[in-house]
């Protein structure tokens, strides 16, 4: 891991300030969301899910959250061609490929490796890759290869707490969806008030490429697989 260049401190009448210079990855990082801020005319959009037969599905199959949220992009990925693709000099790439990019946390910023072909994978399956993935990414053994070539990305904030999550698009790509924790409150069902499971996400997608009304059907049909938990 590139070493932290702390710079001699000054004094102010914010106290001391300490200056530091960033590492290469948080250079990457902060230039490539500065180009996609200025370059993308970006549309987002929010839903908050039911969850509660995907808890359950989750203790039967002994799966993550995030191989469950990401099975369900990969299904709705398949069927809104449009999600899976990017506006690149004027015209629409559509890609045949579900190949969707999971971003995980690391020492000095983050990682996005790829999970390839996603939608033909089952959760079990999912779930044993992104797992693997995390453990390479943390051990900073993930591959160039293995960091290239997503058509989609995903980032559950989950583990985080956070219930409102937000993210930004990936440059080359036209829609990214962040997911939050899920959390347990009451719900009415049948006129009654019981114990339910609810998660908020955010969809971004570049409006150049992905209309409001796409985005939105795009979502829903996120939203439908998972409350279904036809995963």
């Amino acid at each position: 891991m590139e070493q932290v260049q702390a710079l001699p401190a000054a004094s102010g009448a914010k106290g001391e300030t300490r200056v530091e210079e960033p590492t290469r990855a948080e250079r990457t990082i902060a230039r490539r969301a500065a180009e996609v801020r200025a370059t993308v005319p970006d549309l987002e959009l929010g839903a908050e899910i039911d969850m509660t037969a995907c808890v359950a599905l989750a203790a039967v199959r002994a799966c993550s959250t995030t191989a469950i949220v990401t099975r369900a992009c990969a299904l709705a990925l398949r069927e809104v061609p449009r999600a899976n693709g990017a506006y690149r000099d004027g015209r629409f790439e559509l890609y045949s490929r579900v190949n969707i990019g999971v971003v995980m946390e690391v020492d000095d910023g983050f990682v996005v490796p790829t999970v390839l072909d996603a939608d033909g994978k089952t959760l079990e399956q999912l779930s044993d890759e992104l797992e693997l993935l995390s453990d390479r990414a943390r051990s900073g053994l993930l591959t160039p290869p293995e960091l290239a070539n997503a058509t989609f990305t995903m980032t559950d904030l989950g583990t985080y707490g956070v219930d409102r999550p937000g993210t930004i698009i990936t440059g080359g790509q036209a829609a990214a969806l962040a997911a939050g924790a899920v959390r347990e409150v009451p719900v009415v069902r049948d006129a009654a008030i019981v114990s339910g499971h609810v998660m908020s996400v955010t969809l971004v997608s570049d409006h150049r490429i992905i209309s409001g009304a796409r985005a939105a059907t795009f979502l829903a049909r996120i939203r439908s697989f998972l409350e279904a938990a036809a995963l």
